[in-house]
C-alpha cells in the first residue's frame, strides 16, 4: 500500500505541476473518449486534499485487502463496476476523477465478504469495520454538489459483487462450504 500511496502522490504532483490538466482524463459520461476516463480517473484526483480525503481510509481497507489475500481481483472488479457505473450514470459534460469509487468498493467487500463466505470472523470484522468506516457510506446518497456519488454507490456495489463472487472459491480454499472441512462418504 506504500507504493500505490506514493504513485498516487507522485501523479498528484505531476497533475498540479500540469496545472491539473491530467485531471480531463477522468470518466466523461456516455461520450466514447469518456469510457478511457474509466482506467484513469482512481489515480486522478483535484487536489492534494482529494487525494488525502482517498489516502486515509484507503490505505487502511487496502492494506486489509492485501491481508485477505484478494486484493488484484476485487480491486479489478470494483474498478470496473465504479467505472462503469459513472459512465453511464453521471451528469452529461462532467468529468469524474478520485479513487473513492474504489475506497467504497474495498469497504463494502470487506463488510459483506464473511456474510457470503459464512465465516463468524470475517462477519465480525465487518462489523468492526461498519463502527469505525461506516459514516462513510452516507456518500451513497445523492447530496448535490461536486461529489460523485455515482462513484461511491457503484464501487459500493462492486465491493459486493467481488464478494458474491469470490465467496464460492473462498470456501473451496477452506476444504469446503462448510466449517467441518472436507467430508468422507464412508461406506458400509
Amino acid at each position: 500500500m506504500a507504493v500505490i500511496v506514493a504513485a498516487l502522490f507522485v501523479i498528484e504532483g505531476i497533475d498540479a505541476a500540469t496545472d491539473y490538466r491530467l485531471d480531463q482524463a477522468g470518466i466523461v459520461p456516455r461520450t466514447a473518449d469518456g469510457l478511457t476516463g474509466i482506467v484513469w480517473a482512481p489515480l486522478l484526483h483535484i487536489d492534494f486534499a482529494h487525494l488525502i480525503a482517498n489516502v486515509v481510509p484507503g490505505a487502511v481497507l487496502g492494506f486489509l485487502l492485501l491481508m485477505a489475500g484478494r486484493f488484484l481481483a476485487v480491486t479489478a472488479v470494483v474498478w470496473v463496476v465504479s467505472g462503469f457505473g459513472v459512465w453511464l450514470t453521471a451528469p452529461a459534460g462532467t468529468v469524474t476523477v478520485g479513487a473513492s469509487g474504489i475506497v467504497f468498493g474495498w469497504l463494502t467487500y470487506l463488510l459483506v465478504r464473511g456474510i457470503f463466505n459464512r465465516d463468524f470472523w470475517q462477519v465480525l470484522g465487518g462489523l468492526v469495520l461498519l463502527v469505525v468506516y461506516g459514516g462513510i457510506l452516507w456518500g451513497m446518497v445523492p447530496a448535490g454538489g461536486a461529489v460523485s456519488w455515482q462513484g461511491h454507490l457503484f464501487g459500493a456495489l462492486g465491493g459486493v459483487l467481488a464478494a458474491w463472487v469470490l465467496a464460492g472459491s473462498d470456501r473451496r480454499g477452506r476444504g469446503g462450504a462448510d466449517r467441518g472441512g472436507p467430508r468422507s462418504l464412508a461406506t458400509t
